[in-house]
């Protein structure tokens, strides 16, 4: 590791001991567990809307309720609401006497949870209780049995959590229920950082629902709310503030960049990306463009680093970006936006969601158009004046249809249509070196990219037995992608038309079973079958050829084992077994994981994963004039390593580190022959480095974050002797985040980011290199009436000009505002 690596990675630890001095001066926190026989039991308050936090499954609070003593199971015979003045009482029947141990947790976004433990629902209509806007102010109750010895109490109110209070007396559960609305003043936010992170539903990791706190893997996540608080219109610009990932791209900052995403020392080709847990990666070209989605209809972001392959298969050699859409509500909503900005963007979206019987709905429309004609230059180029040619045109729907098939069982259907229309500027030629990276671009006023995509899918979920400890998933999908590239720059001789059709079909059916109180199995089949066609059209002959047009079939079995010897310690193991009609794409992937709670407020974490990434259609069955593909190429190869801690600071800061080794064989690169050039396997990179992350709240609705990347992949075997020893370019970048913020109860946001990456080769001999880059963002929301929210940000506010490629330059300092309204 350089001398400047190691001055960085010790200046990030000296800086990080002043935030932990903080602890010896402020101390704070709340207790979530009350007495039962206490009246009342306990109260909850609330947390603003702008840190939301959407469980899809809430977990029982870690208050480690394992060490209760065991009493009987007391029934619930009889759920009663009544309507009050300021609110509403739920009361649950149970005999007299009987008292069932209740554990309290934070209020989470707009939802307040109770639990009672030692208790199960025995309704003589049903085993779970639903009403919906029992009073303004209050959404709906939700009362359901978690697990045998479990029944939570679920209230939702419109923006902020309402206010709950337990009272247990003669045989009767009482819970008070007061709608923040009505309060005389709103509440305080009481949940914490610690809270927030850990509490984070998440799927990657388990293949299932879950959360942060019960991954042995490091997974970071972007909420819908902090997409839209900063602004991000594209599911590349929401990763830019994250962790573990190098998100910027490599041909721009504007809004139809073509996106890059490095994780680990890998390239976008050996990063898996999903849509609600299925695979979306292009296999006839590799990737997939992340700046093709917008993010009206998207719940969260969530990036797994270090690999997948045991639970998704082929590309996750590098990591995991899985992209969960929004679900319907309850209740008649429409959300409409509109976005104005610099050069020339403006943004029309809206999004309507709702039920009707048994059946709900999302559908949404999402118009983005930009002119991105900013001025710039090229020092190295001797080049100013205007970028020309870089326009672009967004057409996305997006439909989602669910039908509850009876109490435990959903049919849901989702569609997500991507058009984009763009111009392709080009760049600009760079002279010097001779034969660069940069020497052969070119500026083109008349090229143009156009994609048009359907990415579709059905999913059945079944809940087994009598409980929530097994479900049943069934999916099939079907995805079309097209994309045609013009390329009408003169001369006639060059131009050019190339186009890319991609369709593929799947189906995934899968497990999962919680088959004893401290045992998971996760398991199922997966197949995919791809069928890609390139070709090109030269327009001055008036002729095409057919560059490839075959399909790979993709075929595995898969189960992940997860055991909590103690509720501090768990271990999951992971096997997966992919066939492949490729002559060398079958591959097995094992995995194991171990996370162990040494105490309270410290998390071990330590995990392998065995990796793979077939070759892509062109890769294999490319036919050209100068170049032919190699369908004798083998899977490359991965080995991810981690080893963390979660260590929480008091009860108002969380510290997530993460030391990881990747590992990557069997490289396939392009090998420039002559007079015929080919691809082969050749290459060994070893990534090590680290990924920290630093949430803390320093007063009353004052938060603040920090996180740190530092990656070092070494090339350690290469054809080329020249490149052994050396930094793999672009995916060598550190990476640096932080931001302060305000928040309130009341939506109100006003937030002061910043983004700096280092410098980083842009060849494997390390003789090019481009220099680093630090941006600072304004961010603000604010609340002008209950149905009307006016955003706004600046973006590099210093205007520092800098390139992710050679001649391909960034717009600098740019500005939106945005009206956010709900009907």
């Amino acid at each position: 590791m350089s001398t400047n690596r190691v001055m960085t990675y010790c200046a990030f630890f000296s800086k990080l001991s002043i935030f932990i001095a903080i602890y010896e001066m402020v101390c704070g926190g709340y207790i979530a567990l009350a007495d039962a026989n206490e009246v009342p039991v306990l109260s909850l308050k609330a947390q603003p809307s702008t840190s939301a936090v959407n469980l899809v499954q809430s977990p029982i609070p870690s208050t480690q309720p394992e060490t209760l003593p065991k009493q009987a199971v007391v029934p619930v015979t009889q759920i009663q609401l009544v309507k009050i003045n300021n609110g509403i009482q739920v009361i649950l029947i149970t005999p007299v006497n009987e008292k069932p141990q209740i554990i309290s947790s934070p209020a989470i976004a707009n939802k307040s949870l109770i639990y009672f433990k030692n208790t199960k629902l025995q309704l003589p209509n049903g085993q779970e209780f639903h009403a919906l806007n029992p009073q303004p102010g209050i959404e709906s109750v939700d009362i359901t049995q978690l697990d045998d010895r479990t029944v939570e109490v679920r209230v939702v109110g419109k923006l902020v959590a309402p206010t709950t209070s337990v009272v247990q007396k003669d045989g009767r559960l009482v819970v008070d229920v007061t709608p923040a609305a009505s309060t005389a003043q709103q509440p305080d936010i009481e949940i914490t950082v610690i809270g927030k992170v850990l509490d984070q539903p998440v799927f990657s990791p388990f293949r299932r629902e879950g959360t942060v706190k019960d991954s042995t893997r490091p997974i970071y996540v972007i909420t819908k709310e902090e997409i839209e608080g900063q602004g991000a219109k594209t599911i590349t610009e929401a990763l830019r503030f994250l962790p573990g990932i190098l998100p910027d791209g490599t041909v721009g900052t504007e809004v139809n960049a073509l996106s890059g995403q490095f994780i680990r020392g890998s390239n976008s080709a050996q990063v898996l990306i999903l849509i609600d847990g299925r695979p979306i990666n292009n296999l006839g070209s590799g990737s997939f463009d992340l700046s093709e989605i917008t993010t009206d209809n998207v719940e969260r972001v969530e990036v797994l680093p270090g690999g997948g392959s045991t639970l998704y298969g082929s590309d996750a050699i590098g990591g995991v970006i899985n992209i969960i859409t929004r679900r319907p509500t309850n209740k008649l909503t429409t959300q409409a936006k509109v976005v104005y900005g610099a050069y020339g963007l403006n943004q029309q979206g809206i999004q309507n969601s709702g039920k009707a019987g048994d059946i709900s709905w999302v559908v949404g429309y999402n118009r983005t158009q930009a002119d991105n004609n900013y001025p710039f230059s090229i020092p190295s180029a001797k080049f100013e004046g205007t970028r020309k040619n870089n326009d672009v045109l967004y057409n996305n729907f997006n439909l989602k249809l669910e039908a509850d098939l009876g109490k435990r069982n959903t049919l849901t259907l989702s569609t997500l249509y991507l058009g984009k229309d763009q111009g392709v500027p080009g760049g600009v030629p760079i002279p010097v070196p001779q034969f660069g990276q940069g020497y052969f671009n070119s500026l083109t006023d008349r090229d143009r990219k156009y994609t048009d995509q359907v990415l579709t899918d059905l999913t059945w979920n079944s809940k087994l037995g009598g409980g929530n400890d097994s479900l049943l998933t069934a999916r099939v999908y079907a995805d079309f992608l097209n994309t045609r590239y013009d390329s009408r720059t003169l001369p006639l001789s060059s131009e050019n038309r190339f186009d890319d059709k991609q369709s593929s079909y799947g189906v995934q059916t899968q497990h999962s079973w919680k088959f004893a109180k401290n045992q998971t199995i996760t398991y199922g089949f997966d197949y995919r079958n791809v069928s890609a066609r390139n070709s090109t059209f030269q327009y001055s002959t008036q002729k095409g050829t057919v560059t490839y047009d075959d399909s790979i079939s993709q075929g595995a079995l898969f189960a992940r084992y997860e055991i909590n010897f103690t509720p501090g310690f768990a271990v999951n193991l992971g096997l997966r077994q992919d066939f492949n009609s490729l002559v060398n794409g079958s591959f097995t992937s094992p995995s194991v994981g171990a996370r162990w709670a040494v105490s309270n407020s410290t998390t071990l974490r330590a995990n392998y994963i065995r990796n793979f990434r077939v070759p892509t259609l062109f890769n294999l069955y490319a036919q050209g004039s100068t170049f032919i593909g190699n369908p004798n190429l083998r899977p490359e190869q991965g080995d991810s390593y981690d080893l963390g801690v979660d260590q929480k600071i008091g009860s108002f800061g969380l510290l997530r580190l993460t030391f990881f080794s990747n590992t990557i064989s069997d490289l396939i690169a392009y090998n420039f022959a002559v007079p015929v050039a080919s691809y082969e396997n050749i290459g060994l990179v070893r990534t090590r480095g680290l990924e920290a992350a630093f949430n803390i709240q320093l007063a009353k609705n004052v938060y603040a974050f920090v996180n740190y990347t530092l990656n070092d992949p070494q090339i350690l075997k290469s054809t080329n002797p020249s490149e052994v020893d050396q930094e793999l370019r672009f995916a060598g970048a550190d990476s640096l985040n932080a931001g302060i913020s305000y928040e309130n109860p009341q939506g109100l946001y006003l937030g002061f980011l910043m983004h700096s990456l280092s410098g980083y080769p842009i060849n494997n001999i390390n003789t090019e290199f481009l220099p680093g880059y630090t941006t600072f963002d304004i961010k603000a929301r604010v609340p002008v009436s209950k149905n009307l929210v006016l955003t706004g940000s600046v973006d590099n506010i210093s205007n520092q000009r800098y390139q992710l490629f050679p001649g391909f330059p960034d717009a600098g300092r740019v500005f939106q505002v945005r009206i956010n309204a709900l009907f």
